[in-house]
């Protein structure tokens, strides 16, 4: 037995032979799968087809793979400045600042529609063009597909001997015997056999075609799965105080964006309070400082008489319930402040969040009070306290207001104060953590510069003139909390594996045939031969068939050659 392997693939002469109708059926077959545009083709239309004939010339175009390639490169281009220009669906207040930073490009920008990218006309036109492009592909390689699973493998050609993979011997084995074992070694490695006169012809890989439907119905499964993501998303953030709770409600949001087909009413009903907000970090080395873990217990009630449940929130391990996901995203603190009036009446004490400015929790916030004071002279007046807080202070002379370790080692909370009015009754939103002092007015110290004072826990400070009194009362944590609701996410994830799988078959299953010949020879022995031919290129092709010729030949071994006679005369 000998097997051959051609460097090149040569056209087996099947015009003399039947089985070459059924190779040309089936090579129009799969040209038809083929989805690339034909290069020899007119360049467009013919003149004078009219509006339909301009129509279907369109429709061809859009639908040919070429285009998709395009149009999906156009939609990776189209993301790009979504990425690198704020949003304003994500944060106006980057787009605000982006604005007043390159006041130029606004015009430009607008016009463009570049703060929302995504639901930009440009943006759509680009995703549904390749909506309909997908579809437009898929929809005929399908049923095209269809027909050739329903199809029978070609009968073999008349010489096998020129196909690029080819072996033969001779057996003591009939014919019949030999196809036979053929068809039980060809369908124990999975070919699809069908008998013909004196051969046998087998064909294996259809799924490499499947992985390619596969791979394009994934990609519109993602596009689905982006648009009603987009759609009907919804995401809030909260900051939340130790001991104090937050509904699943609109407005018990700190900030809140949707899609455009949100609704509030499908907002989960859950509520839940903060217990206990735990940090470490470590202590020293050269990673003194890094964040080891982040904990936030809570007390959980799902729905809205729902009984409570202790449960634990950690960074990248969220509370899921019903379809939407609470993450634990950072986490601060929040001095306990309290403020008299000049009789020694308490008009305000809470805990007061302080934004961090770094990786040690140097923060920074604003306690204004707005309700109740009234001067030495019994004037109205507001209160506010610009305040920089450090949860480790590195001492008296060893440096400015800069925390040397994010852990309350040794806190420090600095206030300068004013009066006057916060302009909170302006009806203009304003930004918690910093104030507006447009229209106030400095304390002032003995020296006539502007009165502040750095305190410890328990630490009081006397306004100047007996204004009153500023009391440090001590220290709350705080966290914040993100609720998403992403319902495409999972649809996506699926389309996202179901693309690799299929682009993995469409790579790496190759489509090959396989003969197998028996016949009768001259001298009455019988005569195998089997040959294999390839779709697509296929290096392990000769080697395949090498393996099925040797489990055949198991079947119908090699027969022996026949021994010569000697004539009488010749004898000794």
């Amino acid at each position: 037995m000998s097997t051959t392997d051609k460097a090149t693939t040569e056209t087996p002469d099947e015009a003399s032979h039947p089985s070459a109708a059924a190779d040309s059926a089936d090579a129009a077959a799969g040209a038809q799968l083929s989805t690339a545009p034909l290069e020899d083709g007119p360049a467009g239309p013919a003149v004078g087809i009219g509006v339909i004939g301009w129509a279907r010339w369109f429709w061809r175009q859009l639908t040919s793979m070429r285009v998709a390639l395009i149009l999906l490169f156009l939609l990776s281009l189209g993301a790009i400045p979504g990425s690198l220009v704020p949003q304003t669906n994500v944060d106006a207040m980057k787009v605000a600042e982006w604005k007043r930073d390159n006041p130029s490009w606004v015009g430009f920008a607008e016009k463009l529609q570049l703060f929302d990218v995504y639901s930009s006309v440009w943006f759509s036109a680009i995703y549904l063009l390749l909506f309909i492009s997908l579809i437009g592909c898929i929809v005929p390689r399908s049923w095209q597909f269809v027909g050739q699973l329903r199809g029978r493998p070609p009968a073999a050609p008349r010489r096998l001997d020129r196909l690029p993979a080819h072996t033969t011997w001779r057996t003591g084995k009939t014919p019949d015997e030999v196809l036979s074992y053929a068809r039980t070694v060809l369908r124990d490695s999975r070919f699809r056999t069908e008998a013909g006169e004196g051969h046998v012809a087998a064909e294996k890989g259809y799924l490499r075609e499947a992985g390619n439907l596969i791979f394009h119905v994934a990609l519109i499964v993602m596009l689905v799965a982006f648009a009603w993501g987009q759609y009907f998303k919804s995401e809030g953030g909260k900051l939340v105080l130790r001991g104090t709770g937050f509904s699943n409600t609109l407005t018990q949001y700190d900030d809140f964006k949707s899609g455009t087909l949100f609704d509030p009413d499908d907002l989960p009903p859950f509520s839940f309070t903060l217990d206990r907000f735990d940090a470490s970090y470590e202590m020293t080395g050269p990673q003194r400082g890094t964040p080891r873990d982040f904990k936030a217990y809570v007390t959980f009630s799902d729905g809205a008489h729902g009984a409570p449940q202790k449960r634990e929130i950690q960074v990248n391990k969220p509370l899921e319930v019903d379809g939407s996901k609470v993450y634990l995203l950072g986490h601060g603190y929040a001095p306990i402040i309290s403020v008299t009036d000049p009789t020694g009446k308490v008009i305000f004490k809470d805990a007061v969040p302080m934004l961090p400015q770094d990786a040690n929790l140097t923060s920074t916030g604003a306690v204004k009070v707005t309700d109740g004071y009234k001067d030495k002279d019994g004037k109205k007046e507001q209160l506010g306290f610009n305040a920089v807080f450090v949860p480790s202070f590195a001492g008296e002379g060893k440096g400015t207001m800069f925390s040397q370790f994010p852990a309350l080692l040794n806190p420090q909370l600095m206030l300068n104060a004013w009066h006057g009015s916060l302009g909170v009754d302006s009806g203009l939103p304003q930004n918690v953590y910093r104030l507006t002092t447009t229209k106030m007015e400095p304390f002032k110290d003995e020296s006539g510069a502007q009165f502040k004072q750095k305190l410890a826990p328990g630490d009081t400070m006397t306004l100047p003139g007996g204004a009153g009194t500023v009391k440090f009362e001590g220290i709350e944590r705080w966290a914040t909390f993100s609720v998403t609701h992403q319902p495409g996410s999972g649809l996506a994830l699926a389309g996202a594996i179901a693309a690799i799988a299929g682009l993995a078959g469409s790579l790496f299953i190759q489509r090959r045939r396989v003969w197998v010949r028996a016949v009768t020879g001259k001298d009455g022995v019988t005569v195998v031969e089997m040959a294999g031919l390839g779709r697509s290129e296929s290096t392990r092709l000769p080697q395949e068939l090498a393996e099925l010729a040797a489990q055949l030949h198991q079947q119908a071994p090699t027969a022996s050659d026949p021994v010569e006679e000697t004539p009488e005369g010749e004898r000794g």
